[in-house]
């Protein structure tokens, strides 16, 4: 069952500006809600926050006239 999972994930990747960066950030998203931390949820807001931020912005995307 994860193929499809992963496939759709590789695919939502491709479409994305900075896809490796993107996916980084989202690693160490979830790497910071196992490690524990003397200031609660601070690290993970933001991580969440710069993860979605990331993988919203997608390529810009050339007129048709502007491809010549």
């Amino acid at each position: 069952m994860p193929q499809p999972i992963v496939a759709l994930i590789l695919s939502r990747l491709r479409g994305l500006r900075f896809p490796t960066l993107a996916a980084l950030t989202a690693l160490l998203f979830v790497a910071t809600l196992l490690v524990p931390d003397p200031l609660p949820f601070a690290d993970e807001l933001l991580l969440g926050l710069l993860t979605l931020l990331l993988a919203t912005w997608k390529r810009r995307r050339l007129p048709p006239d502007a491809a010549d």
